[in-house]
């Protein structure tokens, strides 16, 4: 079986990388006032020019800067959003793994305009990898348009602004809309939009919250998907767009359990992209049985890889389990990729970048042994 050419592809990655310790010195320099903008800029300039030689030297064949210029994987960019501001109020979000329960305290969006964009988000990140990659399709993460509205519902936005919600889904994709097809102006063709929020819904935890906070559990996956399918509609020709469904990844930990099952028909038939990136790296991600719902001309890749955990899996493990997948999916459109980012915050995972390579070295050659 021939290797295919088009993302996503049969050995990929989800994009976030550990950020280097000097990176990281100087960001923490920079919120002191100690570091200029430009300095920063061109510490992360060669820290990102070194990842992207380390992605290259593996052989993966979409290269990603490691969101290196990011505190966060979607806050950051969220909050470039005009209309959107930032609010602190004492929210805590409960991380767990194997130890026990860490949380998080992260500031929430507030809607306090009429969404619209200002600037093309992560234009200048983007023309900076592309003149760096020599080999390989240079990819850009950004977080899906249900990361601006799941954390604080309806309660984030001034009804002042937005007294019909309808008004504010229809201006949230008209945003993304414009941010896609700026992107490939700039000639961006692999673009992945991350997403917790059709994954977290998985977990019936996750609908009591969504009840909670006065939405519809039983429809909100249904109303984030046509939200996102709007965004992306009018998706410039020749750009293969992505979502990677995470159920929280901060410090080797995760919020959310449960398998696909509960999204499943509607996520892989009426969502609207070229493929998606799955978490099945243990059993709290469930079974491959909601695959079967995958129709053809889309690709799912197998999140069989742990970013969490610092041992390095099986290659005859990976092996059967991708054996295990593809008798719900065909194999063709199957690929083989890591559960996760390395680093969706800053802080990273518990994992050295040793463990990152032997991670990724291993996805790329296993992936060779399966489809050649």
């Amino acid at each position: 079986m021939t290797s295919t050419i088009a993302p996503p592809f049969r050995a990929d990655h989800v994009g976030s990388l550990l950020r280097p310790k000097e990176l990281l010195a100087a960001r923490a320099d920079y919120q002191k006032g100690l570091v200029s903008t430009e300095d920063l800029r061109r510490q992360e300039d060669a820290a990102i020019a070194e990842a992207v030689r380390m992605q290259e030297d593996i052989g993966l064949p979409a290269i990603t800067d490691g969101e290196f210029r990011r505190a966060s994987w979607h806050m950051d960019f969220l909050y470039q959003i005009g209309g959107v501001t930032k609010e602190q109020d004492n929210l805590q979000v409960q991380f767990h793994n194997e130890k026990g329960d860490i949380a998080f305290t992260p500031t929430k969006p507030h809607i306090a305009g009429k969404l619209h964009l200002g600037k093309t988000i992560f234009a200048d990140a983007f023309a900076y990898l592309k003149s760096v990659v020599k080999t390989g399709t240079p990819k850009l993460t950004i977080p899906s348009p249900s990361m601006l509205h799941y954390r604080g519902g309806s309660t984030i936005i001034d009804q002042s602004v937005y007294p019909d919600i309808e008004e504010f889904w229809s201006d949230l994709a008209r945003v993304y809309s414009q941010e896609i097809a700026a992107l490939g102006k700039q000639g961006c063709s692999y673009l992945q939009l991350d997403d917790t929020s059709l994954a977290y819904l998985n977990d019936p935890a996750q609908r009591k919250y969504i009840a909670e906070l006065g939405g519809d559990p039983e429809k909100q996956h249904l109303t984030y998907i046509r939200v996102f399918n709007a965004a992306i509609a009018n998706k410039p020709a020749g750009m293969t767009l992505c979502t990677h469904l995470c159920r929280g990844n901060f410090r080797s930990s995760w919020v959310a359990s449960g398998g696909y099952d509960y999204v499943a028909d509607a996520l892989f038939n009426q969502l609207n992209v070229d493929g998606y990136f799955l978490e099945f790296d243990d059993e709290r991600s469930g079974g491959f049985e909601p695959l079967r719902f995958l129709p053809k001309g889309k690709k799912v890749v197998l999140g069989l890889v742990t970013t969490k955990r610092p041992a390095l899996e099986n290659k005859d493990d990976l092996k059967r389990r991708v054996d295990q997948a593809a008798k719900y999916a065909p194999l063709e459109q199957l690929c083989l990729g890591p559960q996760c980012g390395f680093s969706s915050t800053q802080e990273g995972n518990a994992v050295t970048r040793e463990d990152q390579i032997a991670k990724l070295r291993l996805i790329v050659e296993t992936a060779k042994e399966i489809w050649g």
